[in-house]
Formats: C-alpha cells, structure tokens, sequence
C-alpha cells in the first residue's frame, strides 16, 4: 500500500494513472492516503482538557446514558454499571479500563487492497456525502433521492482519487422499499467502487446482509473477513443522552466480527446540546465514550473512533448552522480530547448553504480546514453536502474535490522544502535584480509541478474568462459531472464473484430482506 504521494506532474500529469475509473476527463491528483504534517490547533490548556473530561464522566456517572437495547443493558450491568430502568451509570475508572483497550489506529481493507485506509495517526481521509433524503443539480433542481441519482454519485465517488470511502447512500433512493434498500444499494457501492464501504447500522439483518456481502465481494473466507476490518458503520447518539435500539444492536454485531464502528453524536448547541460550546462538547463526548465503552467491554480492542458533530443553531430559526466559528472551535477541542483518549477521530465538511454558491463554499472550508487543524482521521460529507445534509449535489462534489486536492496539495513536504536546490540562491543570482524567472533552467526543470494545477478554478482575467462564454464555478461544476458520468467505467470485479454477489442479493429479495413496519 502506497501512502505517500508520488512524484507527479500538474496534480495528477496527463499521462494517466492506472488507479482511476473511467477517462481522464480532468486532470487529477493520483491515489493518496494524505498525511497531515501541521501540529494540531489545540484551544484548550490542560486545565480544560481535565475540566471537559471531568465534565463528561460526571455526566455518565451522575446524570447516565439512556440505553434503548436491552442486551446492551444486560452487558452494561454484568460489567458492574449501574442500570436503572433503560438509564445506565458508569464510573470513571471502568470508562476509561474500556477506552484504553480500543486501538489508537486501525486499517479498513476493502475488496482492492489497493484501497486500504489507516483509521488514525497523522492520516486524514475523505469520504462523500451521505444519507441526504434529496438531491439538486443545475438541470433537474431540487427532488426526492432516486437509484438513478444514488448510482451517479457513485460514479463520482469512485472517479474522485481524493475520496477514500463510500459512506452511505448519496441521495437516500426512496423508489426502492426500505426492506431491499440496503441490497440493491450496496451491490451497487461494491461493484460500482471498489473503495472501503459504509454499512447502517440498523438492525440485525442489514448489518449480516452487508457483511456478507462485503466477504463475496472480496473473494473471502469467514475467516479472512473476521481477521480484519474490512468496513465500517458509524452510529449516532440520539442526543441528548441516547442510544437507540437498531444502531447499538448494529455496532455490537460489527464489532463482535472485528469491523470498524465511528461513533458520532449529534450535539447542536441550543437545541440538543448547552448553548456553551465546552458544554456541548462536554455532552457529545459523554454519549460518544458510552458507546465506545460498551463496544470495548463485549469485544475488546474492536476498532472504533469518536465522531463529533457539534455545532450550533440559528437562535432565530432554530435552523442548523454548519462552518461556523463555533463548529470550527468545537471540532479542534474535541481533537484535543480524541488525543487524551488516544483515539482516532471523525468530522464533517458540511455546510448549511442550499445551492453551491459562495456561502456553500465558505462554510463547507471553514469544515474541512477545522478537521485539518484538529487532526481529525475521517472526514464524512467531504463532498457533495449542501442545506445541512437535506441535499446531495453533484456539482458541490466536483466543487469540494478541488478544495480536498488544495488540501491535499498543501500537506505536500515539497512545499516547505529546503535544500539547496530550494533556496535556489544560484537562479536568485543568475536572474539578478533586472531579470525574470520563466526561462532560467530552475524553472524550466520545476515548471510542470512547481505548484498546483486547478481542475475546476478559472484563473484567467475578466475578459478572457468572458470571451470563452463567462462560465460561472457551478456550470463548470455541472459540466465536469456529466462528462464523468458519461465517461464512467466501472472497476474490475471478477465475473463469478459478481455472480455470486447478484444471486446473495435476488435471494435476500426473495426472502422480504430487512422487516420493516410498512
């Protein structure tokens, strides 16, 4: 597994790369597990880590988590918690005893191990926008999420080298019933990429279902599905202080079989969290470290990773607000605290902008520059995210993956390099103070990866830009994601596994798949 980047040219040279689906319609950036270099911003000094860590165990301890699974309480008491009706306690020291058997990193191999992900240390990885019940283009607006559309963004998923995991269902395809939903969707996400796949936790069915389906689609044993994670779930408290049924009985199957679970609760401040952002992180991390803990007592060092989504509301609307100063901050604190429990971490790029414009732009940087700067180990929604996660668009994808390459680009050790070559004191003398620097040799040795090389920005003047039809960053957008959707050709899959994958799928079909009420 390659996680360094390779020497290129132009972000990505237009000679190709083997590692993409479909042509070379833009000229990107190559595979890459993205190493982050900075030191993370870190708000709090240590009287505020222990204080926001106090804070949080007070909470499991005092006040306690709603656990809606019954078998989750059963384990919970058997380890000495105490259980109240569905309210669970638990100390401090059993707390932690659990957290510390949870792995500070974790790899995800899924059916090219090519694609192989490492879940923390200074690795930062991207994935799509997930679970938006609608999506909105330039040509069509604003409409419910079809399996049409939901195949689209795999297209872009997949064609994208700077998104690492399919996460889930971009849009949700409501003209398939919620019983075959998880079926139809990941024959799709598996043979459509062959990148790390996203299961929901909902319930026993689907998460069996898809881990089946996972070990078809890789070609493996039982066994060699079980030896090592080869997918992932992520969980959401229902905040303030829950746990709901299907998604605790999700993650206790995933992590019994050794796969990951990111748990992530939804703290908006103001609405289900305090107003105060300490507090709101105080609260998210307490949900957050139950799960973690019950995980980490019924299968020790399962991979798990704490997830934040704290943010604020507008206390005009009560609308959700996402890239703001105070989701930024609550992203960098509860790094810090993913580091004093040396765990990995999840964010967001996420915005509340309802079409990409410049507010959708703005917000959904101030995200992704927060996870950067927080060390964060997993970016969910990193592309495509728009009217606080209502929304999949296509042209937001392609808008984002130039900002994920810019980062991407900016992590790059070439950049603050300083060897002789880079002082470059004989070309500063060559050139003299008369000169200019485009012919001298030590440009023409660099010129074709000296800096980057956008796919989507327009870096000519005003005039130029509007003799060539004055096309505005959406249009372009729009253009770039038909011409890869046309264009797409999907990864290699051998013909009996895919066989054998569609025969499990129109079996489970036949069976009714997962139960649903309706």
């Amino acid at each position: 597994m390659t996680d360094q980047a390779p020497r290129r040219r132009r972000a990505g040279g237009r000679r190709g790369h083997a590692d993409r689906a479909g042509t070379a319609v833009i000229d990107q950036m190559p595979w890459r597990l993205p190493r982050n270099p900075d030191k993370p911003v870190e708000p709090l000094r240590e009287e505020g880590v222990l204080a926001i860590h106090k804070g949080a165990m007070r909470i499991l301890s005092e006040i306690g988590i709603e656990f809606l699974n019954e078998e989750a309480r059963e384990h919970l008491a058997r380890a000495g918690c105490k259980v109240t009706g569905t309210n669970v306690r638990m100390d401090e020291d059993f707390v932690m005893e659990m957290v510390r058997r949870a792995p500070s990193s974790f790899t995800i191999t899924p059916r090219n191990p090519e694609r192989q992900l490492i879940i923390g240390g200074d690795v930062i990885v991207f994935g799509n926008v997930s679970s938006p019940p609608n999506s909105w283009d330039l040509e069509r607006g604003k409409r419910s999420g079809d399996f049409e559309t939901y195949k689209e963004f795999l297209k872009l998923t997949q064609y994208f080298n700077c998104i690492h995991f399919a996460g889930g269902y971009a849009p949700e395809p409501i003209d398939v019933h919620a019983s075959i939903r998880h079926l139809e969707c990941l024959y799709e996400k598996l043979t459509l990429t062959d990148k790390v796949a996203h299961a929901y936790s909902l319930g026993k069915e689907r998460v069996e279902d898809v881990m089946e389906m996972v070990r078809i689609a890789g070609g493996l044993t039982e066994e060699e599905f079980r030896a090592t994670p080869r997918m992932y779930t992520n969980i959401n408290s229902v905040s303030p202080l829950k746990h709901d049924f299907p998604m605790l009985e999700g993650a206790m199957i995933l992590a019994r079989a050794g796969q990951g679970v990111v748990v992530t609760p939804f703290t908006l401040a103001g609405a289900m969290a305090p107003v105060t952002m300490s507090g709101a992180v105080t609260l998210s991390l307490a949900e957050g470290l139950a799960a973690i803990a019950l995980l980490q007592f019924i299968a020790p060092g399962c991979p798990v990773a704490i997830g934040t989504f704290t943010s604020n509301v507008d206390m005009k609307s009560g609308a959700p607000a996402f890239g703001t100063p105070e989701y930024m901050r609550a992203t960098q604190m509860t790094g810090q605290m993913a580091r004093f429990y040396d765990l990995p971490m999840r964010a967001s790029g996420v915005c509340a902008a309802n079409v990409p414009d410049g507010q959708a732009m703005w917000e959904t940087s101030n995200s992704l520059w927060s996870a950067v700067q927080s060390g964060t180990n997993m970016v969910y929604h990193a592309a495509g995210w728009l009217e606080g996660g209502l929304i999949a668009s296509p042209e937001k994808f392609v808008m984002d993956c130039e900002v994920l390459q810019m980062i991407q680009r900016y992590f790059e050790p070439q950049l603050w390099a300083t060897g002789e070559e880079d002082i470059a004191f004989d070309a500063i003398r060559e050139v003299g103070p008369d000169g200019h620097y485009f012919g001298v040799q030590h440009t023409q040795d660099r010129y074709q990866d000296a800096f980057y090389a956008p796919f989507a920005s327009d870096w000519r003047n005003f005039e130029a830009w509007e003799a060539g039809g004055g096309e505005w960053t959406a249009e372009r957008a729009h253009r770039i994601y038909k011409e890869i959707s046309g264009s797409f050709e999907p990864p290699a899959m051998d013909a009996a596994v895919k066989e054998e994958l569609r025969a499990f799928v129109d079996r489970r079909i036949a069976e009714g798949g997962a139960p649903t009420d309706f």
